[in-house]
C-alpha cells in the first residue's frame, strides 16, 4: 500500500464513524415497562398496543410488569435505563404527575429525566353517591356539606391518591368542609361506597361503572370536558358551575430523556398510531377508558399542568402519602 492509499483511507475514517454510530433503530426488542402488576389499567394498555407497535417497529415488544412504591418504583427503572429508545415505560398520573410533588423522596424528576412520547388513556373519575343517601345533583349535595359542616365523609384510595386529591380539589372549589377516609385502594373505597360508609367518593370509571348500572351508586358529576358516553345523563363539572374540578386518572408514554430525536419520533409514531387503531379504540373504550394518541408536545404540556395543578393541592392541602 503507497502514501497516496494511506492518506485517502485516513481521510475516509471521520466519514466512517458517524455512519457507525447511527446503528437502525431499533436493533433489539423493546422493553415496555408496567410499573404495576399484571392485569391492570396500565398493563391491559400496553397489552393491547404492543402487538401493533412491534410491527410498526420491526422488533417484538416486551411487556415488563414492575410493580412497587405506587408505580414510582417501575417509572425509576425507565428513567435510569440507556437512552437509546429500547426501553419505554407507561406511567400513571400517580408516579408521573402526583408522587414527585408529595413528600416521599421520588427518586426522578419527571420533566429531567423523562421524555413524553404520547398520552395512552384518560380515565374519568365521576363523583358519586351511595343510592342510600338522598343527594340527586351537586347543588343538592353542596348545600347539605354548607348546612352541616364536617359530617359528610368522602372515601379516597389512600392518602395522596388520585381520589384523595380530587375531593380536596372539590373542598376548595365548592368551599364546602367534608372529612376525608382513606381506604387502602379503589376496591376497598368502592365497598365503602356501597355501604354508606362514606357519602361521597371520586374513583376510576371503571371500578364505578357496574355499580352505577346497577343503581347502587349514583353519579353526580364527572371532571371530563365533555360528558361521557357510558353515563351521558351525568353533567360535567363544568357545567355544574365548578370548572376547576377537573380530576381525571391517565397513563402515559415516556422514554428516558436524552433520547435522540429521531429515535423519540419513531417511539412516538408507533406509539399513536397504535392508539388510533379502531380496533383498539373499541377495545380501550370498552374498559371505561378515553384513548389518547396526542403529539410529544401536547402530552409534555399536559404532563407540566398535571404537575403544577396537583402540586399546588397538595401544597394547599399539607397532604402527605400513606
Amino acid at each position: 500500500m503507497n502514501r497516496r492509499t494511506l492518506l485517502g483511507a485516513a481521510a475516509a475514517l471521520p466519514l466512517a464513524a458517524p455512519a457507525l454510530a447511527q446503528a437502525p433503530f431499533p436493533d433489539r426488542p423493546i422493553r415496555l415497562i408496567v410499573p404495576f402488576a399484571a392485569g391492570g389499567p396500565s398493563d391491559i394498555v400496553a397489552r393491547l398496543v404492543s402487538p401493533k407497535v412491534s410491527a410498526a417497529l420491526g422488533q417484538p415488544v416486551v411487556v415488563e410488569n414492575r410493580a412497587g412504591a405506587g408505580g414510582v418504583t417501575g417509572v425509576d427503572v425507565a428513567a435510569k435505563a440507556a437512552p437509546d429508545g429500547h426501553t419505554i415505560v407507561i406511567g400513571s398520573a400517580g408516579g408521573l404527575a402526583i408522587s414527585p410533588r408529595l413528600d416521599r423522596g421520588t427518586p426522578y424528576d419527571p420533566l429531567r429525566d423523562l421524555a413524553p412520547l404520547t398520552l395512552a388513556v384518560l380515565v374519568p373519575e365521576p363523583l358519586v353517591v351511595p343510592a342510600a343517601t338522598p343527594f340527586r345533583s351537586m347543588a343538592e349535595l353542596i348545600a347539605a356539606a354548607k348546612e352541616n359542616p364536617g359530617r359528610l365523609n368522602y372515601g379516597s384510595a389512600g392518602s395522596g391518591s388520585m381520589p384523595h386529591l380530587a375531593g380536596e380539589l372539590l373542598r376548595a372549589a365548592a368551599g364546602i368542609d367534608i372529612a376525608h377516609v382513606s381506604y387502602r385502594g379503589g376496591a376497598p373505597l368502592a365497598t365503602a361506597l356501597l355501604q354508606n360508609e362514606v357519602q361521597l367518593g371520586f374513583a376510576d370509571l371503571p371500578i364505578l361503572l357496574p355499580h352505577i348500572r346497577a343503581g347502587a351508586l349514583r353519579a353526580l358529576a364527572v371532571g371530563t370536558q365533555q360528558r361521557l358516553a357510558w353515563i351521558p345523563d351525568v353533567p360535567t363539572m363544568a357545567e355544574v358551575g365548578l370548572p376547576g374540578v377537573d380530576a381525571n386518572n391517565w397513563h402515559g408514554f415516556a422514554a428516558p430523556a436524552r433520547t435522540p430525536e429521531p429515535v423519540l419520533d419513531k417511539l412516538h409514531a408507533a406509539l399513536a398510531g397504535a392508539l388510533n387503531d379502531p380496533a383498539i379504540r373499541r377495545a380501550l373504550h370498552d374498559q371505561g377508558a378515553i384513548p389518547g394518541g396526542d403529539s410529544r408536545a401536547e402530552f409534555g404540556a399536559f404532563l407540566r399542568s398535571e404537575l403544577d395543578k396537583w402540586g399546588e393541592v397538595i401544597r394547599r392541602g399539607n397532604i402527605r402519602a400513606d
